[in-house]
């Protein structure tokens, strides 16, 4: 144990030089980064280092928008959410649940969920994509993921009472005006991108392109502008260069990292894996629990007798009417019919899906038609993947609601008493 101690210190020892430009390096290459300054006081728990790292922490976890118009919320509701946002990720430590929401303590704690964010993904790479300065005009390929804002979810509000028909039909139709307000919003945008695109035709330094885009453009319309676009790329670049030597330097981090979970109580560690939810049961009740739990197993193995008995009953009056094989048959061919439409996506995927990396955002060019192509996909590959793909889940549409109108039709013929009125064919 001595012999690793030394071992353990010669080494940070060894690199204690590098341990202030790690940290530097780390802080400069995160959005609003704090001083190396809130890392030092962190190691000792020290109360003025947690707003900083409680800022550092909704930064991380809830990216402000390219436009910057979402206000920033307030410290406690800050608090409350990047707790939320953590455990929903899995954060193993509990003692982060106990923090004050009010900034007075638990620095430590909160430099500990620093780096587990640090250590389970590459969120200096995601963080550096979202914050990257875009100079063309630039659309993503594939829409995979949830197109949802990245800031905080509005509180969920469940209705008391029952629900006015009328409101719902309202909501629907504010829904739908919305809804083509976007699709309006995004033609009128596609229109001015191309006439940008004609008008400014040939100007561009590389062939490749042909055009400028629109922050070119508005950066030879406006030259302060431009020197706002300077100064943003400087701040990238510069972000960059921060996350290059942070990579450099990355080990001597989490070795000090190591002295920082040394730091921390020993009871802290401990406390989580003891069962302290659980309530003591008092010995009374034993007797009880175990009354009720026999009840309890009488009660599915009667639940369970009963359904065997009403499966034997329908089975045995769908085989009285004939019904045995062509049920049988009907399941296979159902079975059959959806592995071949599953082959049939698969076939589909696989002959449609374009280049090696349809994902990401790709810069909009205007190429003349008949143009030889190049790097980067053409539109009318991924308009066509679209709508194979739009077709075959058309298709699967169209086929699981045929199976609901039958076994509706199924269950009202088996119901006399029952009138069934099918929804009017679109």
């Amino acid at each position: 144990m001595g012999r690793r101690r030394r071992r353990v210190d010669r080494t940070a020892g060894a690199g204690a030089g590098a341990l202030p430009e790690a940290i530097a390096a780390l802080s400069r290459s995160l959005p609003a980064g704090p001083s190396p300054e809130i890392f030092r006081r962190a190691k000792f728990d020290r109360p003025e280092a947690a707003p900083a790292l409680w800022r550092l922490l909704f930064r991380v976890l809830y990216p402000l928008p390219a436009d910057g118009a979402s206000a920033s919320p307030s410290p406690e509701a800050q608090a409350r959410l990047v707790k939320s946002a953590l455990r929903a990720q899995g954060y193993p430590r509990t003692a982060l649940a106990q923090i004050p929401e009010d900034g007075s303590q638990g620095s430590r704690e909160l430099l500990l969920a620093v780096s587990w964010l640090l250590a389970r993904g590459p969120l200096l790479e995601r963080l550096l994509a979202q914050t990257r300065v875009q100079l063309g005009d630039e659309m993503p390929v594939c829409e995979c993921k949830v197109l949802a804002s990245s800031g905080p979810s509005a509180p969920h509000v469940e209705a008391e009472g029952p629900v006015d028909i009328r409101r719902v039909q309202w909501l629907m139709g504010q829904l739908r005006f919305r809804w083509r307000h976007l699709l309006c919003s995004q033609q009128e945008q596609c229109s001015l991108l191309s006439k940008i695109h004609v008008y400014t035709r040939g100007c561009h330094s590389d062939r490749s392109f042909g055009h400028l885009s629109v922050a070119e453009t508005e950066m030879l319309r406006d030259p302060e502008g431009g020197q706002q676009l300077l100064r943003m790329l400087e701040c990238e670049n510069a972000r960059l260069e921060a996350a290059l030597a942070w990579r450099r330097c990355e080990l001597v981090f989490w070795q000090w990292m190591d002295t920082v979970l040394d730091a921390c109580p020993p009871e802290a560690p401990a406390a989580a894996s003891q069962p302290t939810f659980l309530p003591r049961i008092p010995e009374y009740w034993v007797d009880e629990l175990e009354l009720v739990a026999r009840e309890l197993q009488a009660l599915q193995e009667e639940l369970r007798l009963a359904v065997e008995t009403r499966r034997a009953a329908w089975e045995a009056r769908v085989g009285g009417q004939g019904w045995g094989l062509e049920w049988t048959a009907m399941r296979q061919a159902l079975k059959e019919a959806v592995e071949q439409e599953l082959a049939a996506l698969q076939r589909s995927w696989e002959q449609h899906r374009g280049p090696a990396q349809p994902h990401g955002p790709h810069r909009l060019v205007r190429s003349e038609e008949g143009a030889t192509g190049g790097w980067g996909l053409w539109a009318s590959e991924v308009i066509g993947t679209l709508k194979s793909q739009e077709a075959c889940l058309e298709a699967v549409l169209c086929q699981l609601q045929g199976q609901c109108r039958q076994e509706l039709a199924r269950l009202a013929g088996a119901l006399p008493g029952l009138i069934w009125i099918p929804p009017p064919g679109r």
